[in-house]
């Protein structure tokens, strides 16, 4: 082998992408499909790259918010207000009643029109 030659990048499968983000195997491929992660596509199935991998986890990633204040222990924090119910209103109830079947409707007479 040849000093000139470079070394070809290794590529792992959605499996093992999902397996070290600790998520299904079909959430990594959902992800791909949709355009939402870097990702190389040969024969037909979904492959990553270490550089893939780097960007998948640089995506995903969510970093604190700078806030002018001091930190907030968690004990004092506000919680948040309580979501409101919509309020009831009475409604009438009409209830519903099957129409005759149509076989059943032929053997009737058609009412007249006074």
């Amino acid at each position: 082998m040849s000093q000139n030659t470079t070394a070809l990048p290794q590529l792992h499968s959605a499996a093992d992408v999902a397996q070290a983000l600790g998520c299904s195997e079909w959430w990594v491929k959902e992800q791909a499909r949709r355009g939402r992660i870097p990702f190389t596509k040969p024969g037909g199935s979904y492959r990553f790259t270490a550089e893939h991998f780097a960007e998948i986890t640089r995506i995903f990633e969510s970093r604190p918010t700078e806030s002018s204040g001091a930190a907030v222990p968690i004990s004092r924090a506000v919680s948040p207000a309580p979501r409101r119910r919509a309020a009831t209103t009475a409604v009438t109830v009409t209830s519903l009643k099957a129409r005759t079947p149509r076989r059943a409707r032929q053997d009737q007479p058609k009412p007249t029109a006074a």
